[in-house]
């Protein structure tokens, strides 16, 4: 809770390596790869008379609201959203639990801010509940965007704020660090591994080539974690992964190592249901 109270305003990056976002509709919140607009910054508000509690608010004045509303009928996760209530209430505190070099984020009812993964219309969208699967799922890395103002106070000429932010254990990144996006076409941050595009096929082994690829950035360094990570990402069991013949289109499963120096791949996932006939 520290941390947060150094912070005027803060991004949010999540195990999928995507920054919480405040969409422009002034509702919706999602996660997605650029982090470096205005809709990536989070302003901090600390809730006077609670201790380890505070509010996030987005660019558009908004505050993270965790909802009752079911995000999909029938499942677990609720709906988390932009909103401006009457009364500041539960629904806009949350509650900041350290993990590590990660934070999770809970709610006043026991739930924590999620960022999910899979298929549509999962991808991307933010929830809150308490996970049975995907534990590193409700992990957020924190990146200080401002610094709050500290009450003037006499110091010696030997302090100094870099001193004092060097002292903690979180990573911190300035904007320039971030990955690029359109609207900056500033510098693009560099992480260690691999970028994986891949499709799903369908129950008979075809692709749709007018379906955009999905990815994400990728550490491991066999098949093996290859395939956990993609069964992660699709929330499909027992999948095999695949490369495709560029000649013939036939799919061959992948086997042997990686390609070597973090070459990006393109795969495709084929579930356990499909009948395709692989090489």
């Amino acid at each position: 809770m520290e941390f947060f109270k150094k912070a005027k305003s803060v991004r949010l990056r999540s195990h999928h390596q995507k920054y919480l976002l405040a969409e422009s509709d002034e509702e919706t919140v999602v996660q997605d790869r650029c982090g470096t607009s205005k809709n990536a910054k989070w302003t901090v508000e600390m809730v006077e008379g609670v201790e380890n509690v505070l509010r996030l608010k987005s660019c558009y004045g908004k505050y993270l609201t965790a909802k009752e509303d079911h995000f999909l009928l029938g499942m677990t996760g609720q709906k988390v959203v932009q909103s401006l209530p009457r009364k500041l209430d539960s629904e806009v505190e949350w509650e900041p639990i350290r993990e590590g070099f990660q934070v999770r984020l809970k709610t006043r009812y026991g739930n924590y801010l999620r960022a999910n993964g899979g298929l549509p219309p999962w991808r991307n969208s933010i929830t809150h509940d308490i996970p049975h699967r995907h534990h590193d799922w409700i992990l957020w890395e924190i990146d200080i965007v401002e610094i709050r103002p500290e009450s003037p106070k006499k110091i010696e000429r030997s302090e100094s704020l870099d001193e004092e932010l060097s002292s903690s254990s979180f990573q911190l990144r300035t904007p320039s660090q971030l990955e690029s996006c359109d609207s900056f076409g500033g510098s693009t941050i560099k992480y260690e591994g691999r970028i994986i595009y891949y499709s799903v096929a369908d129950d008979e082994g075809t692709v749709n080539e007018e379906i955009e690829e999905h990815s994400f950035k990728f550490k491991g360094q066999n098949v093996e974690e290859l395939t956990q990570k993609l069964e992660e990402e699709t929330e499909l069991k027992d999948i095999t992964v695949c490369s495709k013949n560029k000649i013939n289109g036939k799919l061959y499963p992948l086997r042997l190592g990686l390609p070597p120096n973090d070459a990006t791949m393109h795969v495709v996932v084929v579930p356990s249901t499909s009948r395709a006939e692989l090489s």
